[in-house]
């Protein structure tokens, strides 16, 4: 049995944890290759954080493709061999003529969650304008998805199965800068790098929308160095890059924005 309780102690996503703890130990009990639901980043982050902490199991993500946010994770004894082909993904299509009904992500996450699914089963949703989105999700539920899944707004769709190579995938956009600052605050860097003022910055981080590493951060004084991500909620995402103190003790702050 794997120490449930120490692995649980101050995790964010207790409730998911604990789910894969319990996959984690039948994959060790079985010696099966046990895959998980859709994870969003903070808790994919969080599983590989913990049980990363274990010799004997190993852990390995997949979402599709390499920039996928939600991923499932295949979860086996260190003895067996993992590769990306052990986690079972579904690509579908969701085709209609959005051109006088336009539909977000939100629209089509709606929709697909409106058959009765849960989000779990969800990965990524790719939205491709006036043609429709495509999404992955778990391969169980592509003929369902197929007879329930008709409408997305007022607009009628299809739902064919797809290959992988078909995903229509945008590169995020990158935005390099350098930012000179009096400290490594998080709202300062964090309102250099996404063009918003210190208050509004400061009122974001403690209203809960920003993260870093994937983790909730409320208290705007959080020290920031190289390597962080810094996320907000429909913002995109910061790289901290190269940080080096001026003459005048200012920390000048390569930043890279991703949107």
């Amino acid at each position: 049995m794997l120490p449930r309780e120490s692995l649980l102690k101050a995790v964010e996503n207790r409730e998911t944890l604990a789910r894969i703890i319990d996959q984690a130990e039948h994959a060790i009990k079985t010696w099966e290759v046990v895959v998980s639901d859709f994870l969003s980043p903070p808790e994919l982050v969080e599983a590989q954080t913990v049980m990363g902490r274990l010799t004997d199991i190993q852990l390995l993500a997949g979402g599709g493709y390499s920039q996928a946010e939600r991923q499932r994770l295949a979860i086996a004894r260190s003895e067996i061999p993992l590769a990306v082909e052990s986690i079972p993904l579904a690509f579908i299509e969701m085709a209609g003529n959005f051109l006088f009904d336009p539909a977000t992500h939100r629209d089509f996450l709606g929709a697909l969650l409106g058959t009765g699914i849960v989000r779990e089963k969800v990965g990524d949703i790719l939205v491709l304008g006036e043609r429709g989105a495509q999404a992955i999700v778990v391969p169980e539920l592509v003929e369902f998805l197929q007879l329930h899944l008709i409408q997305v707004r007022s607009v009628p769709v299809k739902v064919r199965l797809i290959h992988a190579d078909e995903l229509k995938i945008r590169a995020p956009k990158k935005k390099e800068m350098t930012t000179v600052e009096a400290s490594l605050r998080l709202d300062a860097i964090a309102s250099a790098g996404f063009g918003l003022s210190r208050s509004k910055m400061a009122d974001l981080i403690t209203a809960g929308e920003v993260r870093v590493n994937w983790k909730e951060v409320t208290s705007a004084s959080h020290g920031l160095k190289s390597g962080d991500l810094v996320a907000i909620r429909g913002k995109g995402r910061l790289e901290v890059g190269e940080i080096t103190v001026t003459k005048k003790d200012r920390y000048r702050v390569q930043l890279t924005r991703l949107s």
